[in-house]
Order: structure tokens, then C-alpha cells, then sequence
């Protein structure tokens, strides 16, 4: 038993360090001042203009958290397949709901019950979905929080990728 949790104790280790180094490298990269603690990524899907629906995952230093997970089903119908709007509608109860929450317990560090704000927003498209991305956070008052678009790369390659930040 005590071999198992010493092997144990040491691939966890190995997995943290390598971790922290995929973050430090996220930090270089968008310009942050540390290593993010907790990265939020949002995608949208539909079928042809309907049952649209958005998505957040969420990471952080260890790893990809999927108990905090959401799911948003659209709620505007005239949507159909407008990914900018659908953006904006997501960001925005998302956001609203942290605003909300934040209020309802000032001083009240301590509530479990009240959720995380990302160190990083990453949007799944380009210019454009980052600029509505950026509108939603403006109108909110969340000018300081750090957000990039992730566009697919040529033939949609895996690590062939293109990041986009505000102003560049």
C-alpha cells in the first residue's frame, strides 16, 4: 500500500508541475500578469438553426473541472444559426447571473455557493465572436477581464489554431 500511494502521490506531481507549466505558458501568451486559476471556454452549437444551445467548460490547475460544466439552451428563437447572437445571449446570463450573485453576498467571501469568476474568457471563434464577446462584457462593466477567440486553423488542424485578442 504505501508503494501504491508513494507512485500515486508522484504521477500526481508529475501532472500538477506539468499543469502549472501549461498555465504559465497560457499566462505568456494572453498577457496575463499570473497564471490563470480558472479558464472559462465557451462554444455554441445548433442543427441547421435550431435546438441551439451554448456551452462553458471550465479549467483550472488541475485540470478540466466538468462538475462546473454549463449548458445554456438558447432562448431567442428568432437566433436560428446567428453564432454572434447566440454569444451575446450566453455571456450575457452568465455574467449577469455573477453580477447577481456577487451583490446578494458582499462581504461574504466564504459562500460556496457563489461561483468563480474566470481569470480568462476563451470564445471558440474568431474576430467576430470575440468582438460580441467583448460588447457583452463592456455593457456589463467587465472591461478588465481578459478574453481571446480561438479560431480553427487552416483545414481545421489541430494546433494550427488562431488566437485573437482584443486590438490584435
Amino acid at each position: 500500500a504505501l508503494t501504491n500511494a508513494r507512485e500515486q502521490l508522484g504521477r500526481r506531481m508529475a501532472e500538477n508541475s506539468a499543469q502549472a507549466q501549461l498555465l504559465e505558458g497560457v499566462a505568456d501568451a494572453f498577457g496575463l500578469d499570473t497564471p490563470p486559476r480558472r479558464i472559462e471556454v465557451y462554444d455554441n452549437s445548433h442543427i441547421m438553426g435550431t435546438n441551439a444551445v451554448g456551452g462553458m467548460i471550465v479549467a483550472g490547475p488541475d485540470g478540466f473541472l466538468k462538475s462546473q460544466y454549463r449548458k445554456f439552451n438558447i432562448r431567442t428563437e428568432e437566433i436560428g444559426n446567428d453564432d454572434f447572437a447566440m454569444m451575446r445571449e450566453v455571456l450575457t446570463r452568465r455574467f449577469s447571473r455573477l453580477l447577481k450573485e456577487q451583490a446578494e453576498v458582499r462581504g461574504d467571501e466564504q459562500n460556496k455557493d457563489v461561483q468563480a469568476w474566470p481569470d480568462l474568457v476563451l470564445i471558440d471563434g474568431g474576430q467576430g465572436q470575440l468582438s460580441a464577446a467583448k460588447t457583452v462584457l463592456d455593457e456589463l462593466g467587465l472591461s478588465d477581464l481578459p478574453v481571446a477567440g480561438i479560431a480553427k486553423g487552416p483545414d481545421r488542424d489541430a494546433g494550427r489554431e488562431h488566437f485573437y485578442v482584443p486590438g490584435r
